[in-house]
């Protein structure tokens, strides 16, 4: 059976769509004003998105989120509680001051801001905002940062749109985060996250999501990238690549991010999901239920998750 591909650029990143038919020019649309709406909200990189008017808040306020902002919150909450709190959206001023801003400076802060940032205090999701429904509560200004799961989560809510179209069979690909539906299962290759021309292993995909995550994706400088820990504000740096298998790319996206800092074993105990986790040693582990396999150079140690 034949394969229709539509391709298009969206929040900064790639997009595919695969169908067995060709999209329809009703459901495209759909598609990218779905996607519009979601980053008129979560985009820390735009001005005027709901965010950016929480960060620019001198004393905070009261902020109504669209409905979508419930189910991504309330994976947040258990995120943060999973992880002991190293994965937090309020990691948005920590990931600013490192140079990932608005303006892509690319730039840490100078030492003096850095320190009266340190001087006021870290922020968490759990002390400083207030949840009331899709209703936000802040007292400060606050960098939400959505990064975490936020892609994975538009995965699904594209997924959704195909859905209510009729469409039973499709793969969404958004930068790299997958959703497939229906069809044959597809396989797909585990990038090496120091060589984008190797893999190091493959992935079986039906019916599910598969999400990664590397410190080379987004680096700017010695040890400067995007995967920080909420707790102190710094990069991580034991681990160097993830990759989650979940039923929905929220999860799975969420959970990408979170095996940085947290055993899988120890986050099975709360999600359903399979894993790899490759160290800067180039040591790997695999969950023993992972939908593929590792050809690593080293022997892949096997965990049970």
């Amino acid at each position: 059976m034949a394969v229709h591909r539509v391709a298009f650029d969206a929040i900064g990143t790639r997009w595919s769509i695969e169908t067995d038919e060709p999209l329809a020019e009703g459901v495209r649309a759909d598609v990218l004003e779905r996607i519009r709406r979601f980053d008129a909200t979560y985009s820390r990189f735009r001005p005027d998105s709901l965010v950016s008017r929480i960060a620019a808040a001198p004393h905070g306020g009261r902020f109504e989120f669209p409905d979508d902002s419930l189910a991504l919150f309330d994976l947040y909450d258990r995120l943060a509680a999973a992880t002991s709190g190293a994965v937090d959206p309020l990691v948005g001023r920590d990931l600013e001051l490192l140079g990932y801003d608005p303006a892509y400076s690319l730039t840490p802060a100078p030492a003096a801001i850095r320190a009266q940032e340190s001087a006021r205090g870290r922020v968490t999701w759990v002390a400083d905002v207030v949840r009331d429904g899709a209703l936000v509560v802040t007292r400060r200004p606050l960098v939400i940062d959505v990064g975490a799961a936020g892609k994975g989560y538009l995965v699904d809510l594209v997924a959704d749109v195909l859905r209510g179209a009729g469409i039973e069979r499709f793969v969404v690909d958004g930068g790299g985060d997958l959703r497939h539906e229906g069809g044959p299962t597809i396989r797909v290759g585990l990038e090496h996250p120091f060589d984008p021309r190797l893999v190091i292993g493959v992935a079986d995909l039906k019916g599910r999501a598969l999400c990664a995550s590397a410190v080379n994706r987004r680096a700017w400088g010695e040890g400067l990238h995007h995967v920080v820990d909420a707790r102190t504000g710094r990069p991580v740096r034991g681990v160097v690549a993830t990759w989650a298998v979940a039923d929905e790319a929220a999860v799975a996206d969420g959970l990408a991010t979170a095996l940085f800092f947290t055993e899988g074993p120890t986050l099975a105990h709360d999600f359903p999901f399979a894993y790899v986790r490759m160290h800067a040693d180039g040591h790997v582990e695999v969950s023993r239920d992972f939908p593929g396999e590792v050809f690593t150079g080293r022997r892949a140690q096997q965990q049970t998750a």
